[in-house]
């Protein structure tokens, strides 16, 4: 039976069947890539993930001037599309479970609230560091604030706890 001679009564069901595989074809080609292995993450990305763990007022200082310099970062994160290194830091205590950023960080964030939430945008729409982030299992919502320290490196600040 082809699909032009199926019964008025079976359209809804074979549109519903077309639409499940439709939605589920690219979520399963992601499980397939095994986002959890390092290395298919670093093929995918091209760049060498590392994440590490750090309490926000100890790094109040480095973060509050990356939140400063969020503008001209907006520019190299849209045209950013091969890094040597991406490295994640975790503000542990910043997290929201923990009650968010200390008052330091803050009156930062307030301060540059629209450009931050610009800059989240970009990390979304950048392949690269959207699965960078993706594969640590860091909300765009989370991240604080980016910094360029040397070519072809981005340190990424997030105020989130590690899954694992």
């Amino acid at each position: 039976m082809s699909i032009t001679t199926l019964p008025d009564a079976r359209w809804p069901q074979a549109i519903a069947v077309a639409a499940f595989l439709a939605l589920s074809l690219p979520h399963a080609a992601l499980n397939a890539q095994g986002l959890e292995n390092p290395e298919t993450v670093n093929r995918i990305i091209g760049s060498e993930v590392k994440q590490e763990e750090a309490k926000a007022n100890a790094e109040a200082g480095t973060v509050n001037t990356a939140i400063e310099r969020t503008r001209e970062n907006i520019g190299t994160v849209r045209k950013t599309s091969k890094l040597d290194k991406v490295d994640i830091v975790f503000l542990t205590d910043a997290a929201r479970s923990e009650g968010g950023p200390p008052p330091a960080i803050e009156s930062k964030v307030k301060q540059h609230q629209d450009d931050i939430a610009e800059l989240r945008k970009e990390i979304e729409a950048n392949a690269l560091l959207f699965n960078a982030i993706e594969s640590r299992r860091v909300l765009a919502e989370d991240v604080l604030a980016v910094e360029f320290d040397a070519p072809g490196k981005i340190v990424i600040y997030a105020a989130a706890r590690p899954s694992n």
